[in-house]
């Protein structure tokens, strides 16, 4: 009997770790569930709220682009609204601006034609600016000219800055224009800019000019300074004392060449728009600056200049070798010129 009481079982002196409870771990799961749901559902209603709240936005409104309703669809490639970068166009900065170019020949009374236009208050047009080598050197030289002209950063006697509606200069087909003609078409048709050409229909009258100029550059026969254009009427009857010798035996040459090279210029800017004016059509005929004014947009005003002509009389009256002269283009293409075809 002790000895019964003696015996253990051996497997009575082996401890099993307890097993988890499967309870136990849904509740674990179950409080993260619920932790991550409450969470969310705070996020939620924040978010709600703020829907309800009036909320202040900063919004950064970008300056809109000057724009004129009345001015037609066809005609916006024309019209700029320049940004000069040494002056404020203040109250005129959404005043629109069209580019110009007057493109002639020397003596085809393009300086009398640009004080017409500069006597108009809207109108600036700076001069012969090609006339310095430096400028037509190249043709990003040229390019550089040009934009500074264009953005009314060219200043000049005739800059009419913060109010300006047109704005350009003359060009000469001889400073770089016929050479480099193919990009600056370019530049023309792509930056919108009006071609006005201007030529002489008696291109004799325009050689004894030339001639004449040539000779009071040298000689500066008012008291001692060259003038190419005059104010008084004394100035003009000095000058015009003297009477050019004309070479006869190449001036067939010379009056075709200059015929060649405005029948190319007219050819090479064909695409661009422009007008064509003649010197003698608005010695005749003074309104005719109503189309030019037209043309670029502007308002109709008087013009008027201070220039005086100085060849006024017939020009058998003022070619020292008339006679040469004379025989040379009878019974040619070129005997028109032998006539005076204008009035004044």
């Amino acid at each position: 009997m002790a000895e019964d009481c003696c015996s253990f079982n051996k497997e009575s002196f082996i401890i099993k770790p307890p097993k988890k409870s499967p309870l136990a771990l849904r509740m674990v799961v179950l409080v993260a569930v619920m932790i991550c749901g409450v969470y969310i559902c705070s996020m939620c209603l924040k978010q709600i709220g703020n829907h309800g709240v009036p909320r202040i936005i900063m919004i950064e409104l970008a300056e809109l682009p000057c724009h004129d309703p009345g001015i037609p669809p066809s005609e916006i490639p024309y019209v700029h609204y320049p940004e000069p970068t040494t002056y404020s166009r203040e109250e005129c900065a959404c005043t629109p601006v069209r580019y110009f170019a007057i493109l002639s020949m020397q003596r085809s009374g393009s300086g009398w034609f640009e004080t017409l236009l500069n006597s108009h208050i809207n109108i600036s047009s700076n001069g012969e600016i090609f006339s310095v080598k430096e400028r037509r050197s190249n043709i990003s030289a040229i390019i550089k000219t040009l934009d500074k002209v264009y953005n009314l950063d060219w200043h000049s006697s005739a800059s009419k800055n913060e109010c300006t509606a047109a704005v350009g200069f003359k060009w000469m087909l001889n400073q770089g224009l016929m050479a480099n003609h193919e990009k600056i078409v370019d530049y023309f048709r792509i930056r919108g800019v009006f071609a006005i050409f201007l030529f002489r229909r008696n291109r004799l009258r325009q050689m004894v000019s030339i001639v004449a100029n040539n000779h009071d550059r040298n000689t500066k026969q008012l008291n001692g300074t060259h003038k190419a254009h005059v104010h008084s009427k004394d100035e003009a009857e000095v000058l015009a004392r003297y009477k050019p010798t004309i070479n006869a035996t190449s001036l067939m040459f010379h009056l075709r060449s200059t015929g060649e090279s405005t029948a190319n210029a007219l050819e090479y800017f064909n695409s661009t728009r422009h007008i064509v004016v003649y010197y003698e059509d608005l010695i005749r005929n003074r309104t005719k600056m109503v189309d030019v004014l037209d043309f670029l947009k502007v308002p109709q005003r008087k013009l008027a200049s201070r220039h005086v002509k100085i060849h006024t009389r017939p020009l058998s009256d003022q070619v020292q070798n008339w006679d040469d002269v004379y025989h040379a283009l009878k019974g040619t293409q070129y005997e028109n010129f032998l006539n005076a075809d204008y009035k004044l």
